[in-house]
Formats: structure tokens, C-alpha cells, sequence
């Protein structure tokens, strides 16, 4: 037995981009691990403490018995609160003890996937404790790990991968969340369409279609007449789907046609992830 099929792209992403970041970081001086990142409140040291966390919650590991400080401005709900634990319990590690640590973290996880033989659908536990499938958390796994290795790049002025296996899955993960938000939170009409059209590495033309109960869709088909459309290269994309930058920061580089009041909703309530 070996790991099924349908896991085997989650593992090439992680992989890739979790090598990606031993790359970046490893020849780092001390000061380099303070820089800030585009991940609110987190520097350099932070995101990496925070990807090794989440490789040990898919390795099991117990999670660290630890108190938060009680001034950490960018953490405000349980889940930020549940990230930060594995983040403020290495702020005070050396340069060499995280490098070590994050080797040695990537060695057992790489161990890991290749003795993985499990379904795709075999539930296991995620974060705060839900339930959810094996492939669902490779899945999420993968597009983290590669969301926190652009936030790294930025920081370190090192552009790269954004057409690696790891931000192929970002976009199918990105647009799965498409249609609640479009729907739901930006509250588009019913009966409606919006279109993105999405240039650069990686592109992609997506209609999300309101139906007249106010579900949302994601399809491949372009739209006749939408009620907006929002054109944008795919770094963009991301930065604004991951909550990295806000919407007026980037006006230069995204083109809205359409209902204005529509595309001020959707671009307001444009992140995606917490």
C-alpha cells in the first residue's frame, strides 16, 4: 500500500513548498528572523513557528501546555487564539533552534506520507478539535504551508512559486470559498453573476452565479451580461483572498466593471481565510 491517488498532489505541494521555506530560511542571520510579514502580527519567526505547529498537529504531536500574553493586538477570536499557541511558545528560539527544529519536523512528516496508507476519507482530527477528512486536511495543509511561504518571500524580498504545485492548490481552494462570500457575506442579487478574470502565473476565468434562492456557484462558463466583473493577476488575487493587503492598496492593479456598490461589497468582504 502507498498513499491513494487523490492525496498524492497535497503531498508534491507540501513538499515543495516546505522545502521552499527550509531554503529561505535556513541561511537567515538572527536579526532576519524579526522581520515583519504581510501575516498580521507575525514576523518571520512567527510564520515558521507556526508552520512547524501545523506539521506536528498532522504529525499528533500533544499540543504545548502554554499561556497566551494578554497583548497580542491581532489575535481576537479562538481560533487565532488556537494558531497563536504554537507561534508565542518559540518567540525567544535562536536562528539555529528553529532551522533544527523545522528539519527535524519535515524529516518525521516526510516519514509520515510515505507510510501513509490511509482512505481519503478517513476522518481525522482538525483544528479546535473538528472532524474532518484525511483529504480535507492534506488539502488545507498544502495550501497553508504555500500561503506562509509567499507571506516569507515578501518579508525576504525573495518572489517565487506562484505556479508551484502548492499554489495550484491554493487556487481550487480559493475558489471553493468563492460562492459563500460572493453570496452570503458580499450579498450579491439574486440571479446574478460575477465574473473573475485572473491574469498572470496562473489564470483562470470564473463565473460565480447567484441562483433565485441566493446560492452561489462556481462555474468554468463565462458569463453574458454579469453584474460585475473583477479583472486582477493572481498574486492579487491572493494577497487580497488571504486577508495580506486591502483592497485600496492595490487599486492600480485590479479593474472592476459593473455595479459599483456590488464590487465595493464583494472587495470589502473579499478575504477568505481567517
Amino acid at each position: 500500500m502507498s498513499l491513494h491517488p487523490t492525496l498524492q498532489p497535497y503531498a508534491d505541494a507540501w513538499t515543495h513548498s516546505i522545502e521552499s521555506i527550509s531554503e529561505l530560511v535556513g541561511p537567515l542571520a538572527e536579526g532576519e528572523w524579526n522581520r515583519r510579514t504581510p501575516c498580521p502580527g507575525w514576523s518571520v519567526r512567527d510564520v515558521v513557528s507556526h508552520v512547524i505547529g501545523l506539521d506536528c498537529e498532522m504529525l499528533g504531536d500533544p499540543r504545548p501546555i502554554h499561556t497566551l500574553p494578554r497583548d497580542l493586538f491581532h489575535v481576537t477570536n479562538d481560533h487565532q487564539r488556537y494558531m497563536e499557541m504554537q507561534v508565542d511558545v518559540r518567540r525567544h528560539h535562536t536562528a539555529p533552534e528553529m532551522t533544527s527544529e523545522l528539519e527535524y519536523v519535515i524529516i518525521r512528516r516526510n516519514r509520515q506520507q510515505r507510510n501513509e496508507t490511509r482512505d481519503p476519507g478517513t476522518k481525522v482530527r482538525g483544528p479546535l478539535g473538528a472532524e474532518i477528512t484525511l483529504e480535507e486536511a492534506m488539502r488545507t495543509h498544502a495550501f497553508n504551508v504555500w500561503v506562509h511561504e509567499q507571506d516569507l518571500r515578501a518579508a525576504l524580498g525573495r518572489p517565487g512559486n506562484l505556479d508551484s504545485p502548492g499554489a495550484q492548490v491554493a487556487r481550487d481552494v480559493l475558489l471553493g470559498m468563492l460562492p459563500q462570500v460572493i453570496a452570503d457575506v458580499a450579498a450579491a442579487p439574486r440571479s446574478s453573476a460575477i465574473v473573475f478574470d485572473v491574469h498572470g502565473p496562473i489564470e483562470f476565468l470564473r463565473t460565480i452565479r447567484v441562483d433565485i434562492q441566493g446560492r452561489g456557484t462556481l462555474e468554468t462558463a463565462p458569463a453574458l451580461g454579469p453584474a460585475a466583473t473583477l479583472t486582477l493577476d493572481w498574486e492579487t488575487f491572493v494577497r487580497l483572498a488571504c486577508g495580506r493587503v486591502a483592497p485600496e492598496a492595490v487599486v492600480d492593479r485590479l479593474k472592476t466593471e459593473g455595479d459599483p456598490e456590488l464590487t465595493a461589497a464583494i472587495l470589502r468582504n473579499f478575504t477568505l481565510t481567517q
